[in-house]
This record gives structure tokens, sequence and C-alpha cells, in this order.
């Protein structure tokens, strides 16, 4: 039996410590941490009114999980400006949004151990709906500082021109 159809050479299952994202055609620096995807359907039950032992289920509303972006705090200014596009203190009453150019689309791309692309995502009309450009401070213990920003968006999809790279 092939364990991996596609890539019949390949024994072992994709690592998660290899990726990039990217929006506005620019990769983000410093990024560690990606909350992942996550898509759930809400479940309708309904019975037919002679049944009493049963139900039947059929999909209703699909939503999107928020994804949220960690990374230790660097000089890039990439999270905060788009955080900024949403909300921004002092703006002015009817300005404290950029309507047009507050969503984004976002990509998540997974490389192989050797850095070679094999997998990514496109999520759709992602914003920030929380941005924290300090995590906890303690002068008890060395951390880094993380800055993170949540998205929400309106769906993903995977694009199906990726082709996993041969083993060598």
């Amino acid at each position: 039996m092939v364990e991996f159809p596609t890539n019949p050479t390949r024994l072992d299952p994709y690592k998660n410590f290899n990726f990039r994202v990217k929006w506005d055609n620019k990769f983000i620096p410093a990024i560690s941490r990606v909350s992942g995807l996550l898509r759930t359907t809400a479940v309708v039950e309904h019975r037919e009114g002679g049944d009493v032992s049963s139900s039947h289920k059929s999909p209703a509303l699909t939503q999107f999980a928020p994804i949220t972006l960690e990374r230790g705090l660097t000089d890039d200014p990439s999270f905060e400006a788009w955080a900024n596009l949403v909300w921004q203190y002092g703006a002015g009453f009817g300005s404290e949004s950029s309507l047009n150019e507050f969503r984004k689309e976002v990509w998540i791309e997974l490389y192989n151990e050797a850095g070679q692309l094999v997998r990514r995502y496109k999520v759709h009309r992602c914003w920030p709906s929380e941005y924290r450009p300090l995590s906890p401070l303690n002068s008890d213990c060395a951390e880094m500082v993380i800055e993170s920003l949540t998205l929400q968006n309106e769906g993903w999809e995977r694009d199906t021109f990726i082709d996993p790279p041969p083993q060598t």
C-alpha cells in the first residue's frame, strides 16, 4: 500500500514548524505561531411527525474560526499598521476605519524540511479583530515579548495547483 499517493517515496507526515504568512504580496517577518484553520458547519436536526425514535440531520450555517498570528516583537510595523486600518485612536469621528482597505487576502504556506512549498491556503476577506502589541511583561523571567493579531475571515481554500515536490 502506498502511504502518500501523490509522493510515494515520502514516509513521514509534514512538520508544523516551517511556514510563512503573506498579505499585500509581502511575507510578514518573524511569525512563530499560526492558530490553524477551522471550519464548522452547524447541524439542523429534524424529524418526521410520525417518527418518534429518530431524527434526520442536515447542514446549516458554515462558520470559519478566527486565526491568531503570533510573533516575537520586532520593528516590523505590519501587525500594527493593519490593525490601525480597522480603528485608529484620534482619527476623528467617521474616519476611525479605512473601510476600503481593512480587508485583505492572506496566504498561509507550509514547507517541507528541505524548504520546498508543499501546501498553500488562501484566506478570504480577513480583518483584524484583536491586536495585542505587548504580551504581559514580567521582570522575574527571561521570555520574548509577543505581539499578536487575531484575524476574522470569511473562508479559506487550498491552492490545488501546488504539487508536493519529489523526495530526494
